[in-house]
């Protein structure tokens, strides 16, 4: 009885003592210390996780959520250089022999129409991802992607491994070089066109022809030449260029998909087209339409109306993104390239078109919905946080309501 009575008056003193050492005033140890966390690292007083033993992290530290959301992940460059070298490490992380491209592509950062052709080599089979020069010299980003990439030389251009399209450059830390080169955006599109076709062993059955004079017109064309290997060739808005002309004979009476309004291509240029292979236009009034038009194409080309894709988006006042990010269309979740202007708000033209495309469930998502992914071109700057929220919210997969009974 006394041992019972003994055991009771201790746990009732072990009672006592925890909640003076949970009150108000009181830590974990009853001493008035804060109460340690339950899981991971330690805190310091004003609450920061410090597990990696420096500055506490906050989630705008870890680049939160510019660099990734649930749905869209960021290359934050801040010029097409920079872009152009994330995303190739982004396709080839380069850390081991299977990560590894056996070759780059390299063009002037400052010719979109060179960027634009060079991206068809991208495709199957040379698989060359694009970097970018300023002028004859590699940029810093340049340099360091080349580093990491280490081509090894690739066999569909006698072991190059950098592929100049329409430039030489001074200095490839003594890689292998093979010249892809030309006088006009004509020839250089041409001259890529013939390394594609010995690579293949044939030409290909489809062509994408844009105006050379209207790059926020013609870049959506680099991202489907880096996913089906079909050549971008340029035209006048009122002529075809002789270079072109000869190309396009060599292929045969090819399927010609021309991508723009009358403004770019008009119907003189359309008209001499017409005689040299089957010919149809897609495209919108601007350059956000435009791009989603051609996304949307059934035309053989991407066809994208439904959910269960991977798109990219890059801004309209900065062209070259859409070139500097070819390669993501062509590995990965795959997808075509649509525009954003300039500003905070996503514009409706590609909201809507997001909203035809969302996925949807009707119990569980994990089982019944397909996803889709974006990835975003350029730094805060070009593509604004809000922006991205918005793409974000429109690629999550949104429970389909039942009708109900009448």
């Amino acid at each position: 009885m006394r041992r019972a009575l003994a055991l009771l008056c201790l746990g009732l003193l072990a009672l006592g003592l925890a909640a003076c050492g949970g009150g108000a005033g009181g830590g974990a140890s009853g001493s008035g210390g804060e109460r340690p966390p339950l899981f991971g690292g330690s805190r310091d007083k004003g609450g920061g996780d410090t597990s990696g033993g420096g500055q506490p992290q906050t989630p705008a530290s870890l680049g939160f959520p510019a660099v990734a959301t649930k749905n869209t992940t960021r290359v934050a460059g801040s010029d097409p250089a920079a872009v152009a070298a994330g995303v190739a490490l982004a396709v080839f992380p380069g850390r081991t022999p299977g990560t590894r491209p056996a070759a780059v592509t390299l063009a002037d950062g400052s010719d979109w129409r060179a960027a634009t052709a060079a991206a068809a080599l991208m495709a199957p089979p040379v698989r060359a991802p694009l970097l970018l020069s300023d002028g004859t010299k590699l940029p810093d980003s340049t340099r360091s992607a080349l580093e990491t990439l280490s081509p090894a030389g690739s066999r569909y251009a006698r072991r190059a491994q950098v592929i100049s399209v329409g430039v030489e450059p001074d200095d490839a830390g003594g890689r292998r070089v093979a010249l892809v080169g030309g006088k006009t955006p004509a020839a250089i599109a041409a001259s890529v066109d013939k390394l594609l076709i010995a690579a293949r062993g044939k030409p290909a059955t489809d062509v994408v022809v844009v105006g050379e004079d209207d790059p926020e017109f013609g870049v959506p064309a680099a991202a489907w030449a880096a996913k089906s290997g079909d050549p971008v060739l340029f035209v006048k808005k009122n002529s075809v260029p002789a270079a072109t002309r000869a190309t396009l004979a060599q292929h045969g009476k090819p399927r010609i998909h021309v991508l723009g309004p009358e403004k770019t291509v008009g119907p003189k240029a359309l008209s001499q087209l017409q005689q040299l292979g089957t010919v149809t236009r897609v495209g919108g009034k601007d350059p956000v339409t435009n791009a989603i038009a051609f996304a949307s194409s059934r035309d053989f080309l991407w066809g994208v109306r439904q959910p269960g894709h991977g798109l990219v988006f890059a801004p309209t006042d900065q062209p070259l993104d859409g070139p500097a990010g070819a390669a993501l269309a062509s590995t990965g979740t795959y997808g075509p390239l649509l525009l954003l202007p300039s500003g905070d708000r996503l514009v409706t033209p590609v909201a809507n078109f997001l909203l035809d495309i969302q996925p949807g469930y009707r119990s569980d998502p994990a089982r019944e919905a397909v996803y889709n992914h974006g990835w975003i071109l350029g730094d805060e700057k070009a593509v604004p946080v809000p922006v991205q929220a918005r793409i974000d919210e429109l690629l999550e997969p949104a429970p389909i309501s039942r009708p109900t009974k009448p």
